[in-house]
C-alpha cells in the first residue's frame, strides 16, 4: 500500500512497470475508498481500478486510464461505485447489463416484427417509428431515453404536420408500453406526455384534439339520403348510407367482404377492427341487406366493364382493392353543398365518421340503454364489465337496429326508403 500522488513527480508517474503482466498499487490516502488503486502494465500503461467482493466473488472494475482520469476524479468515482456496492448493486454486472440493453432502433425492429407486421396499420406505424423516432433517437439505449427526448421528436414533427405528430405520439407511446411489458425498461418515458403538452416552436398548441360531437340533425339526414345518389359514385353513396344504417366505422364498412356475412349477421373479424381485438357481430336489417345487394350488383357491373374477377370485397373499386376511407371523406367534402348540408355555418362540415355517431345517438333516442347502443357500434364495455358481462346482446342489438331503421325511414322518405332500391347512376 502507498499513498498515490498525482503530477510529474508523484508516485503514479514514478511507479515502475513490472517485467511482465501487471501489478497493482493500492491507495492508502484517507479519502480513498477501500480497494481503490492503480494498475500498471508491463508496457507502462496506468489505470485506476476498484477491487471489491460481491456475493463472495472477487471483482475488479476499471475506472479509467491515467492521466485522462485525474487522481481526484478517480477517487470520487471509486467512492460512488463503493456506495452502489454497499447498496447491493454490482457495477460490473450493471455494466454488462447495459451493454446488453437494446437501443431504441433495435427494440423498434423487434416490436415491428413481433407486434405490428400483421396489422392493417403496419405500414404507417413502421414509417413513423423508423423515419421519425429512430432517425432522431434510434442510437440511444432504451434506458437512456427521457421524456424530453420524445417531446423534442414530436414537436419537430408538429412544426409542419400537427396531425402526423399526433399519430407519431400515439404510436410512440404504444411502443414504449410494449417495452415495459417486455421488461426492457421499468417505466415508459412517454407515459405522461399528452398532446396538450406539445407546443411546437412556442406557438399555440396544435396537437390537443378537440373531441368531435358532430351529428346530423333530422333535416340533414333527409337531405343526405335524398341527394347523395346524385352527387357521388354509386359505391361511395351505398357505403355512406350503410355507415348510417349500421353505425359501424367507415373503414369497416368500406372493407366489407362477402365471407363475413352469414345469414342476417355480418361479423367483422378482429383483424379488421381498429380499437379492439375481438370479432364484432352486426345484425343486418332489411335496409342494410338491400344496400349490400345494390353494392354487389354495382360491383358485378364494374367488374364486367373493367374486366376483372371480384375478389370477395363488397365495395371493390379495382382488382383486390377496397373503397378507401379517404375517398369517402373526399366525396363528402366535395359535395357537401349538393347534399344540402344545412346549418353548415353553425355546425360545420360533417365527416363520414359522424354518420356512425349519428346512428349511435339516434339508437339512444329510440329508448335503448347505453350498454345496448354501445354494443351495436362495437364499443367494448369499460373495465371489469367487459370481463364479467359475457352476454352477446344479439337480440337487443337487432331490436335496436330495426328500431333505428324505422326511425330513419320516418325521418327521410317514409316507407319508400326500403322499397326504392333500383340501381343507381354513377356520377363523377
Amino acid at each position: 500500500m502507498a499513498k498515490l500522488t498525482d503530477g510529474k513527480g508523484g508516485t503514479i508517474a514514478k511507479a515502475e512497470p513490472p517485467a511482465k503482466g501487471q501489478r497493482f498499487v493500492f491507495d492508502d490516502h484517507r479519502d480513498a475508498p477501500r480497494g481503490f488503486g492503480l494498475r500498471i502494465t508491463a508496457a507502462g500503461g496506468r489505470a485506476f481500478v476498484l477491487k471489491y467482493a460481491f456475493d463472495g466473488r472477487q471483482r475488479r472494475k476499471t475506472i479509467g486510464a491515467w492521466p485522462t482520469w485525474t487522481l481526484a476524479a478517480a477517487r470520487d468515482e471509486a467512492a460512488k461505485l463503493r456506495r452502489r456496492i454497499d447498496e447491493g448493486i454490482d457495477p460490473l454486472q450493471a455494466e454488462r447489463q447495459r451493454a446488453a440493453d437494446p437501443t431504441v432502433e433495435e427494440a423498434v425492429d423487434l416490436y415491428l416484427e413481433q407486434r405490428v407486421e400483421k396489422l392493417k396499420s403496419a405500414k404507417a406505424i413502421r414509417r413513423y417509428l423508423k423515419e421519425d423516432l429512430c432517425a432522431a433517437i434510434g442510437s440511444l439505449k432504451l434506458r437512456d431515453v427521457r421524456r424530453r427526448d420524445i417531446i423534442d421528436v414530436v414537436e419537430d414533427k408538429a412544426a409542419d404536420t400537427p396531425t402526423a405528430a399526433r399519430h407519431l405520439l400515439a404510436y410512440t407511446k404504444t411502443f414504449f408500453d410494449w417495452c415495459v411489458d417486455r421488461e426492457y425498461i421499468e417505466l415508459s418515458p412517454a407515459a405522461s406526455i399528452r398532446p396538450k403538452s406539445i407546443a411546437p416552436g412556442g406557438r399555440k398548441n396544435t396537437l390537443a384534439t378537440v373531441r368531435r360531437r358532430r351529428v346530423l340533425d333530422h333535416d340533414e339526414m333527409a337531405a343526405f339520403w335524398a341527394n347523395v345518389n346524385a352527387c357521388v359514385r354509386t359505391q361511395t353513396a351505398l357505403a355512406l348510407k350503410l355507415i348510417l344504417v349500421t353505425g359501424q366505422r367507415p373503414g369497416e364498412v368500406a372493407g366489407m367482404r362477402c365471407d363475413e356475412i352469414h345469414g342476417r349477421i355480418w361479423t367483422i373479424p378482429a383483424a379488421r377492427r381498429l380499437k379492439t381485438e375481438t370479432d364484432h357481430a352486426v345484425p343486418l336489417t332489411d335496409l342494410a341487406e338491400d344496400l349490400i345487394a345494390q353494392a354487389q350488383t354495382e360491383l358485378n357491373r364494374l367488374a364486367k366493364r373493367r374486366g376483372f374477377e371480384p375478389s370477395g370485397l363488397i365495395f371493390e373499386t379495382k382488382p383486390g382493392q377496397a373503397l378507401s376511407v379517404s375517398s369517402l371523406g373526399q366525396a363528402v367534402r366535395r359535395h357537401a353543398g349538393a347534399m344540402k348540408n344545412v346549418d353548415k355555418a353553425t355546425w360545420g362540415h360533417w365527416h363520414p365518421h359522424d354518420l356512425r355517431r349519428t346512428a349511435r345517438t339516434e339508437i339512444a333516442a329510440c329508448g335503448f340503454p347505453a350498454e345496448v347502443a354501445e354494443r351495436v357500434i362495437g364499443h367494448v364495455a369499460p373495465g371489469m364489465v367487459d370481463v364479467y358481462d359475457q352476454h352477446r346482446y344479439e337480440r337487443e342489438k337487432r331490436e335496436a337496429l330495426e328500431a333505428w331503421e324505422r326511425r330513419l325511414s320516418m325521418l327521410t322518405v317514409g316507407d319508400r326508403i326500403v322499397s326504392n332500391v333500383v340501381p343507381l347512376t354513377i356520377h363523377g
